[in-house]
């Protein structure tokens, strides 16, 4: 648990629990229904094994989750009142979008990204049956190059080795084009439309592409802080 404030003030009491690194966005990933330490890495790719491990434990001393043996593995879940935070961090996203800084390069962490986007699929708009889907960052080393997206139904699975399928549809661009696009600050239709995020396979399944992505749970934020993204955002929005 980080230092005490030695402060009554409800914030102060707060911050003391959630204003370590990582703790925010761990309870992120548990508000997104994510409970199984692997599944935790997966999703924030650059926290440290050991660092997770001891954010859970003070989560858990907190009272804000609960750890559980189901099935010989040990699952997280948010109690009450981490429940209770969900709104509050849904709030920091909105915030995030409006406010902070443009991303840098360093910021754009392929699997945290299709992590995301594996949380957000409109599998209603999707064929019935299993569809793969082959990622790939043209402009990244060839190690953080492919992932894939194996779509059974309702359930979809993020693969960072070939999954043994052959890929239904095929999707490549730059890793930045798809974080915009992803964000809300391009068309995600304008950009497959025109050729800049390339998506190959049957016509029918590339006409569908877009729709199967919910985009960022942020996307429909309008940006405020100057720079390149509002900038984007706005000029997409003026030519909807």
């Amino acid at each position: 648990m980080s230092t005490k404030y030695g402060q009554y003030c409800p914030v102060a009491l707060a911050t003391e629990i959630l204003g370590e690194r990582w703790t925010i966005l761990i309870i992120l990933v548990l508000c997104d229904g994510v409970t199984r330490f692997s599944d935790m890495q997966r999703a924030l790719p650059r926290i440290p094994a050991s660092t997770l491990a001891q954010r859970l434990r003070s989560l858990e001393a907190s009272r804000i989750i609960r750890k559980r043996t189901v099935g010989g593995a040990p699952e997280y879940r948010l109690t009450d009142a981490g429940q209770d935070l969900a709104p509050i961090i849904y709030e920091m996203a909105y915030w995030g979008q409006r406010w902070a800084r443009d991303l840098e390069v360093e910021d754009l962490d392929p699997l945290h990204l299709v992590w995301s986007v594996h949380l957000r699929m409109n599998t209603d708009a999707m064929p019935t049956g299993r569809t793969t889907i082959q990622i790939e960052f043209t402009d990244l080393p060839l190690k953080q190059k492919y992932y894939w997206l194996v779509v059974n139904d309702d359930v979809v699975d993020v693969c960072i080795k070939h999954p043994g399928y052959e890929p239904d549809v095929r999707v490549a661009c730059g890793i930045q084009r798809f974080v915009d696009a992803w964000r809300g600050f391009r068309s995600m239709e304008k950009e497959v439309r025109a050729g800049r995020i390339k998506v190959s396979g049957p016509p029918v399944l590339q006409k569908a592409f877009p729709n199967w992505l919910l985009l960022s749970g942020a996307a429909h934020v309008e940006r405020q802080s100057p720079g390149r993204e509002r900038t984007l955002q706005r000029r997409t929005r003026a030519s909807a």
